[in-house]
Protein backbone atom coordinates (compact mmCIF):
# COMPACT_ATOMS: atom_id res chain seq x y z
CA UNK A 1 0.00 0.00 0.00
CA UNK A 2 3.09 2.20 0.87
CA UNK A 3 4.39 2.05 -2.36
CA UNK A 4 0.83 2.94 -4.45
CA UNK A 5 0.92 5.87 -2.25
CA UNK A 6 4.19 7.01 -3.19
CA UNK A 7 3.72 6.28 -6.46
CA UNK A 8 0.39 8.03 -7.25
CA UNK A 9 -0.56 9.82 -10.34
CA UNK A 10 -3.12 12.21 -11.34
CA UNK A 11 -4.53 10.57 -14.87
CA UNK A 12 -6.48 12.90 -17.17
CA UNK A 13 -6.68 10.66 -19.93
CA UNK A 14 -8.00 7.25 -19.95
CA UNK A 15 -9.26 4.12 -22.04
CA UNK A 16 -12.97 3.42 -22.39
CA UNK A 17 -12.52 0.46 -20.60
CA UNK A 18 -15.47 -0.48 -18.23
CA UNK A 19 -14.98 -1.05 -15.13
CA UNK A 20 -16.06 -4.33 -13.47
CA UNK A 21 -18.96 -4.36 -11.63
CA UNK A 22 -17.52 -6.55 -8.42
CA UNK A 23 -14.64 -4.68 -8.76
CA UNK A 24 -16.20 -1.12 -8.53
CA UNK A 25 -18.22 -2.52 -5.30
CA UNK A 26 -14.89 -3.61 -3.41
CA UNK A 27 -13.47 -0.59 -4.39
CA UNK A 28 -16.76 1.83 -2.73
CA UNK A 29 -16.89 -0.44 0.07
CA UNK A 30 -13.42 -0.47 1.07
CA UNK A 31 -14.62 3.83 1.05
CA UNK A 32 -17.26 3.03 3.31
CA UNK A 33 -14.57 1.65 5.79
CA UNK A 34 -12.75 5.38 6.08
CA UNK A 35 -12.94 6.77 9.92
CA UNK A 36 -16.33 8.99 9.77
CA UNK A 37 -17.73 11.32 12.55
CA UNK A 38 -19.55 8.82 15.73
CA UNK A 39 -20.00 6.36 12.83
CA UNK A 40 -22.70 8.43 11.27
CA UNK A 41 -21.08 8.05 7.97
CA UNK A 42 -22.89 11.41 6.87
CA UNK A 43 -22.17 11.41 3.22
CA UNK A 44 -23.15 9.78 -0.24
CA UNK A 45 -22.05 9.03 -3.65
CA UNK A 46 -22.44 9.42 -6.66
CA UNK A 47 -22.17 6.81 -9.51
CA UNK A 48 -22.49 8.66 -12.79
CA UNK A 49 -22.17 6.02 -15.75
CA UNK A 50 -24.62 7.39 -18.58
CA UNK A 51 -23.39 9.23 -21.28
CA UNK A 52 -26.26 12.19 -20.54
CA UNK A 53 -25.49 12.60 -17.09
CA UNK A 54 -21.65 12.75 -17.88
CA UNK A 55 -22.34 15.13 -20.32
CA UNK A 56 -23.84 17.73 -18.24
CA UNK A 57 -20.95 17.10 -15.56
CA UNK A 58 -18.64 17.58 -18.40
CA UNK A 59 -20.44 20.95 -18.62
CA UNK A 60 -20.28 21.77 -14.89
CA UNK A 61 -16.65 21.10 -14.46
CA UNK A 62 -15.15 23.37 -17.38
CA UNK A 63 -15.23 20.71 -19.91
CA UNK A 64 -12.62 18.64 -19.22
CA UNK A 65 -12.55 16.30 -21.65
CA UNK A 66 -11.45 13.17 -18.78
CA UNK A 67 -14.89 13.47 -17.69
CA UNK A 68 -16.38 12.29 -20.70
CA UNK A 69 -13.78 9.70 -21.17
CA UNK A 70 -13.60 8.20 -17.87
CA UNK A 71 -16.26 4.94 -17.49
CA UNK A 72 -17.48 6.14 -14.01
CA UNK A 73 -17.20 9.51 -12.81
CA UNK A 74 -17.93 9.41 -8.35
CA UNK A 75 -19.52 12.49 -6.60
CA UNK A 76 -18.58 12.60 -2.81
CA UNK A 77 -21.17 14.69 -1.62
CA UNK A 78 -21.71 15.38 2.43
CA UNK A 79 -25.33 13.73 2.97
CA UNK A 80 -27.13 14.75 6.55
CA UNK A 81 -30.66 13.78 4.46
CA UNK A 82 -30.43 10.00 5.15
CA UNK A 83 -29.48 10.82 8.66
CA UNK A 84 -31.97 13.52 9.71
CA UNK A 85 -34.36 11.14 8.42
CA UNK A 86 -33.62 8.19 10.12
CA UNK A 87 -33.86 10.43 13.19
CA UNK A 88 -37.78 11.71 12.59
CA UNK A 89 -38.33 8.25 11.71
CA UNK A 90 -37.21 7.35 15.04
CA UNK A 91 -38.55 9.75 17.06
CA UNK A 92 -35.30 11.84 17.49
CA UNK A 93 -35.16 15.64 17.16
CA UNK A 94 -32.48 16.39 14.68
CA UNK A 95 -30.50 19.48 14.69
CA UNK A 96 -28.26 19.44 12.30
CA UNK A 97 -29.03 22.53 10.17
CA UNK A 98 -25.96 24.35 10.46
CA UNK A 99 -22.61 24.91 9.14
CA UNK A 100 -20.77 22.60 12.03
CA UNK A 101 -23.15 19.64 10.74
CA UNK A 102 -22.37 20.57 6.52
CA UNK A 103 -18.36 20.89 8.05
CA UNK A 104 -18.86 17.62 9.55
CA UNK A 105 -20.18 15.86 6.96
CA UNK A 106 -17.57 17.00 3.92
CA UNK A 107 -14.82 15.91 6.43
CA UNK A 108 -16.73 12.20 6.10
CA UNK A 109 -17.16 12.63 2.44
CA UNK A 110 -13.75 13.20 1.70
CA UNK A 111 -12.42 10.69 4.10
CA UNK A 112 -14.22 8.23 2.11
CA UNK A 113 -13.24 9.91 -1.29
CA UNK A 114 -9.66 8.87 -0.18
CA UNK A 115 -10.34 5.81 0.67
CA UNK A 116 -12.30 4.98 -2.79
CA UNK A 117 -9.05 6.60 -4.37
CA UNK A 118 -6.44 4.21 -2.61
CA UNK A 119 -8.39 1.15 -3.24
CA UNK A 120 -8.94 2.03 -6.79
CA UNK A 121 -5.19 2.82 -7.73
CA UNK A 122 -4.37 -0.79 -5.87
CA UNK A 123 -6.61 -2.46 -8.35
CA UNK A 124 -4.71 -0.53 -11.13
CA UNK A 125 -7.54 2.31 -11.62
CA UNK A 126 -6.49 5.92 -12.33
CA UNK A 127 -7.88 8.62 -10.56
CA UNK A 128 -8.38 12.11 -10.61
CA UNK A 129 -9.88 14.95 -8.47
CA UNK A 130 -11.81 17.52 -9.30
CA UNK A 131 -11.49 20.74 -7.61
CA UNK A 132 -14.61 22.08 -9.51
CA UNK A 133 -17.14 19.97 -7.63
CA UNK A 134 -16.98 23.13 -5.12
CA UNK A 135 -16.71 25.63 -8.10
CA UNK A 136 -20.30 24.72 -9.70
CA UNK A 137 -22.41 22.96 -6.67
CA UNK A 138 -25.49 24.78 -7.60
CA UNK A 139 -25.53 22.95 -11.10
CA UNK A 140 -24.17 19.75 -9.82
CA UNK A 141 -27.00 19.79 -7.06
CA UNK A 142 -29.60 20.54 -10.34
CA UNK A 143 -27.36 17.57 -12.67
CA UNK A 144 -27.70 15.04 -9.69
CA UNK A 145 -31.25 16.46 -8.02
CA UNK A 146 -29.64 15.87 -4.71
CA UNK A 147 -32.46 17.21 -1.94
CA UNK A 148 -31.71 19.28 1.24
CA UNK A 149 -29.15 18.12 3.59
CA UNK A 150 -26.66 16.93 0.31
CA UNK A 151 -23.89 19.10 -1.03
CA UNK A 152 -21.05 18.13 -3.39
CA UNK A 153 -17.89 18.22 -1.83
CA UNK A 154 -15.43 16.82 -4.65
CA UNK A 155 -15.08 14.32 -7.55
CA UNK A 156 -13.35 11.51 -8.50
CA UNK A 157 -12.56 10.96 -12.37
CA UNK A 158 -12.09 6.49 -12.38
CA UNK A 159 -10.79 4.30 -15.06
CA UNK A 160 -7.91 2.57 -16.65
CA UNK A 161 -4.64 5.07 -17.36
CA UNK A 162 -3.87 5.98 -21.19
CA UNK A 163 -1.37 7.67 -20.22
CA UNK A 164 1.47 7.63 -18.05
CA UNK A 165 2.19 11.06 -16.93
CA UNK A 166 5.45 11.81 -14.20
CA UNK A 167 4.98 11.77 -10.42
CA UNK A 168 3.98 15.19 -9.14
CA UNK A 169 6.70 16.98 -6.93
CA UNK A 170 5.90 17.49 -3.20
CA UNK A 171 7.35 20.00 -0.77
CA UNK A 172 9.99 18.46 1.45
CA UNK A 173 8.84 17.33 5.23
CA UNK A 174 10.37 20.08 6.97
CA UNK A 175 7.72 22.42 5.21
CA UNK A 176 4.75 20.96 6.87
CA UNK A 177 5.62 19.11 9.84
CA UNK A 178 5.68 21.17 13.11
CA UNK A 179 6.60 19.14 16.64
CA UNK A 180 4.50 19.93 19.74
CA UNK A 181 3.70 23.49 18.54
CA UNK A 182 3.34 25.77 15.70
CA UNK A 183 6.54 26.87 14.67
CA UNK A 184 5.88 30.26 11.87
CA UNK A 185 8.32 30.10 9.00
CA UNK A 186 11.19 32.80 8.66
CA UNK A 187 12.10 34.01 5.03
CA UNK A 188 15.30 32.17 4.72
CA UNK A 189 12.49 29.10 5.82
CA UNK A 190 10.29 29.67 3.08
CA UNK A 191 13.28 30.45 0.69
CA UNK A 192 14.88 26.49 1.59
CA UNK A 193 11.41 24.83 1.54
CA UNK A 194 10.52 26.21 -1.61
CA UNK A 195 13.75 25.93 -3.60
CA UNK A 196 13.48 22.60 -5.38
CA UNK A 197 10.41 23.40 -6.96
CA UNK A 198 11.22 26.92 -7.75
CA UNK A 199 14.10 25.84 -9.96
CA UNK A 200 12.69 22.75 -11.27
CA UNK A 201 12.82 23.44 -15.24
CA UNK A 202 9.29 22.37 -15.24
CA UNK A 203 9.12 26.02 -13.17
CA UNK A 204 11.12 27.81 -15.42
CA UNK A 205 9.38 26.85 -18.71
CA UNK A 206 6.07 27.68 -16.49
CA UNK A 207 7.32 31.24 -15.98
CA UNK A 208 8.54 31.78 -19.43
CA UNK A 209 5.13 30.88 -21.34
CA UNK A 210 3.52 32.80 -18.48
CA UNK A 211 5.55 35.52 -18.89
CA UNK A 212 5.74 36.09 -14.86
CA UNK A 213 8.84 36.95 -12.56
CA UNK A 214 8.30 33.77 -9.38
CA UNK A 215 5.81 30.29 -9.59
CA UNK A 216 3.66 32.34 -6.82
CA UNK A 217 2.40 35.07 -9.52
CA UNK A 218 1.35 31.77 -11.51
CA UNK A 219 -0.69 30.79 -8.35
CA UNK A 220 -2.44 34.34 -7.67
CA UNK A 221 -2.44 36.08 -11.00
CA UNK A 222 -3.32 32.99 -13.13
CA UNK A 223 -4.42 30.21 -11.33
CA UNK A 224 -6.62 31.09 -7.70
CA UNK A 225 -7.07 35.01 -8.06
CA UNK A 226 -8.58 36.67 -5.10
CA UNK A 227 -11.61 38.07 -7.80
CA UNK A 228 -11.96 34.08 -8.98
CA UNK A 229 -11.69 32.97 -4.58
CA UNK A 230 -14.11 35.29 -3.68
CA UNK A 231 -16.95 34.71 -6.31
CA UNK A 232 -16.62 30.79 -6.52
CA UNK A 233 -16.45 31.18 -2.16
CA UNK A 234 -19.95 33.13 -2.77
CA UNK A 235 -21.38 30.60 -4.58
CA UNK A 236 -20.44 28.06 -2.71
CA UNK A 237 -22.09 29.26 0.48
CA UNK A 238 -24.94 29.91 -1.75
CA UNK A 239 -25.26 26.41 -1.94
CA UNK A 240 -24.86 25.52 1.62
CA UNK A 241 -27.31 27.99 2.00
CA UNK A 242 -29.67 26.60 -0.12
CA UNK A 243 -29.88 23.26 0.66
CA UNK A 244 -30.29 23.66 4.18
CA UNK A 245 -26.50 24.10 6.31
CA UNK A 246 -27.03 28.11 7.56
CA UNK A 247 -29.48 27.66 10.37
CA UNK A 248 -26.81 28.88 13.02
CA UNK A 249 -29.15 30.52 15.13
CA UNK A 250 -29.53 29.21 19.06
Amino acid sequence: MMNIILKHRTIRKYKSDEIPEKSLKQIIEAGTHASTTGNMQVYSIIISKDKSIKEKLWEAHFKQNMVLQAPIILTFCADFNRFVKWCNHRKASPGYDNFLSFFTAAIDALLVAQNVALAAETNGLGICYLGTTTYNAHKIIEILKLPKGVVPVTTLVMGYSDETPGLTDRLPLEAIIHNDVYQDYSPETIDSIYKERENSGFTKELLKINNKETLAQIFTEIRYTKKDNIMFSNKFLEAIKDQGFMNNEM
